[in-house]
């Protein structure tokens, strides 16, 4: 569980001290872990793990993506970390694909859109809902995998601010730390920051529930994002 990465946390940070290579895995992160409740998500692993220095943070967000990832990690140096999903989710890629660390994928977009909607693992299939729920409003959405979240793909992350001006980040993890602050960072690395990012994540302490209930109630479902969506291009 990468929750209880926190009792550990010490000597992940002498072993980035020591310059040694460590390959971890974090599992049922999040508040999509469901009826287990707060005490065994993991919501702030990624900013814990961002943390360290020279460390490599990736979130998959399907089984093909994770077998890629997991095969990367094997030859990166320093602290490497992988987090992963408990439920069982559609495939998005086919095998055989292949996943650059530092890099990510562009998973839906066209000429006309008008919001960038970023996720990484579980939230990846939000979004994608998402986009779906906003086309039929008329509302052209990118759709962008960042599975790398340290190093993060700054370039796609630049180039999809200035073309649609609109950068939402969804996250199931605190507020604090995650990917919408690394995408911030990405963005803001220059000394010039355009367009809006608005971050959406867990902002309140969690219950207990099914993973699609709490998701919504986070407010990083398909329906929830769609609907912050379409109130912040009014």
């Amino acid at each position: 569980f990468a929750a209880f990465f926190t009792r550990a946390y010490d000597f992940i940070r002498m072993a980035a001290i020591s310059r040694a290579d460590l390959r971890l895995s974090g599992s049922h992160a999040g508040v999509s872990i469901g009826e287990d409740g707060p005490s065994q998500m993991a919501l702030e692993d990624i900013a814990m793990m961002r943390a360290v220095h020279g460390s490599t943070v990736l979130y998959p967000c399907d089984g093909n993506s994770t077998v890629a990832l997991v095969a990367a990690m094997a030859d990166l140096p320093g602290i490497s970390y992988i987090r992963t999903t408990r439920e069982k989710t559609p495939a998005v890629y086919g095998a055989g694909e292949t996943f650059p660390v530092g890099g990510s994928k562009t998973l839906r977009s066209s000429e006309t859109d008008r919001v960038t909607l970023v996720g990484a693992g579980i939230t990846v299939h939000e979004a994608l809902g998402a986009a779906e729920a906003l086309a039929a409003d008329g509302i052209a959405a990118r759709v962008l995998d960042c599975y790398s979240i340290k190093p993060i793909d700054a370039e796609a992350l630049r180039t999809a601010s200035s073309e649609t001006g609109l950068v939402v980040t969804i996250e199931d993890h605190w507020v604090e730390g995650g990917l919408g602050d690394a995408v911030l960072e990405a963005l803001a690395a220059d000394g010039i920051l355009s367009g809006r990012v608005i971050k959406i994540a867990v902002t309140q302490m969690p219950g207990s529930g099914t993973p699609e209930e709490l998701r919504d109630w986070a407010g990083i479902s398909a329906d929830a994002i769609a609907g912050t969506v379409r109130s912040l291009l009014r």
